[in-house]
């Protein structure tokens, strides 16, 4: 996280998700020519390796480091796989993205002109599975959320939920999505030029009206008839399956923020971005001393791992010099046990020794993977 002298309001990550064909490369490009008309210009990424042109000037983007139909025909891969495999490459240069983002978020001692940006938008795959449920999702979401308050922004098709069921659909695919995330949410329902969402509104905070909406799809299911939105709430175990969802989902409502939008006509986008900074106090006040705990429990167990692992070493080295001394000794098989505080004591300012020696050798990084990976070599050298 950028601190606070460099950056008092570190920028917010903004990641937009959603299903295929909810309009989500197109509310991408809204909110982007929103924020340019307002003089605050967002820094624009495209994690969309298929798309063949997108309606924005991306300042990242994927298709400049991975080329997808190469990826496809080099390991045999369909649509999906490549996507998936796409990510999977481009996520090996996290590091480096992130070092761009967290430049620009800092003023420019060179341009002092250029005002670091106030907001990161990451227009993401329609295959949303592919990047939510991928580790190279998982790795691009936690690398964001470690630097930059960042808010996951759910586009849903208004006009495809109409009906309980497909309503219910997105609500649970939005639930399982903020958990495996664990970051603040916003529901998007988008194209409210074709359908108003104050139907959706009315269902989340108001049981008994989704209730009513559900009686009335299962009646028009159980007469033949169909109904606006594609598909119907159902009868019989889809109803009652529908209804206890429902009850369940009354508490992930509560946690969430939801916005109306056009993004044809540009309705409802200063609403979003009310609910932007909402979220974004919100990370900084309940998502980031969790992801601090969750950062320092991970060191802590790399650490007891790296004791354990040296003290692994310590033992087998100790009982290969204790083997050279006794075929040394020849018959004087006495030596090797003469006294066997001296030879713990030996052994303790031994390893102690090797410890500073190698301190000394790879430095005072304990992070580095490469000082991980080297210690065998290095105590290999030393025998």
């Amino acid at each position: 996280m950028a601190t606070p002298g460099e950056n008092a309001t570190p920028p917010v990550a903004i990641v937009c998700v959603g299903m295929a064909g909810s309009g989500k490369t197109t509310f991408m490009q809204r909110i982007n020519a929103h924020l340019h008309s307002k003089e605050q210009p967002p820094y624009v990424i495209n994690l969309d390796p298929a798309v063949l042109n997108v309606p924005f000037e991306p300042n990242i983007d994927i298709r400049d480091s991975v080329n997808y139909e190469e990826v496809m025909k080099q390991y045999g891969l369909g649509p999906n796989g490549g996507i998936l495999t796409s990510l999977n490459l481009f996520a090996t240069k996290v590091d480096q993205v992130v070092g761009l983002l967290e430049k620009r978020a800092r003023p420019d001692a060179e341009r002092p002109d250029r005002r670091p940006v106030d907001r990161i938008i990451v227009d993401t795959p329609g295959q949303i599975e592919a990047f939510v449920w991928s580790a190279s999702g998982t790795i691009l979401l936690e690398s964001l959320a470690s630097s930059f308050p960042t808010v996951v922004a759910y586009v849903v098709d208004t006009p495809r939920t109409a009906s309980t069921s497909t309503f219910m659909s997105n609500m649970l695919y939005a639930c399982s999505i903020l958990y495996k995330t664990k970051l603040p949410m916003i529901l998007v329902f988008n194209k409210t030029d074709v359908r108003d969402a104050s139907f959706a509104r009315e269902w989340m905070t108001d049981f008994d009206s989704f209730q009513d909406a559900l009686r009335r799809d299962e009646e028009s299911d159980a007469l033949g008839g169909g109904v606006e939105g594609g598909g119907s709430g159902g009868s019989g175990y889809m109803g009652s399956l529908i209804n206890s969802m429902s009850l369940v989902l009354e508490e992930f409502y509560s946690h969430l923020s939801m916005v109306a939008v056009s993004s044809r006509l540009g309705t409802g986008v200063d609403d979003f971005f009310e609910a932007v900074e909402d979220k974004r106090r919100e990370f900084l006040r309940d998502y980031l001393p969790e992801l601090e705990r969750r950062r320092q429990e991970r060191g802590e167990q790399k650490k007891r791992a790296r004791d354990r692992e040296l003290d692994r070493m310590m033992g087998g080295m100790s009982v290969s010099q204790e083997a050279a001394g006794t075929a040394d000794a020849g018959s004087d098989v006495e030596v090797a046990s003469d006294d066997d505080d001296e030879d713990s004591d030996s052994d303790d300012a031994a390893k102690e020794g090797l410890q500073e020696r190698y301190q000394a050798a790879v430095g005072d990084n304990q992070d580095s993977i490469l000082a991980d990976a080297s210690f065998a070599k290095y105590l290999h050298k030393q025998r």
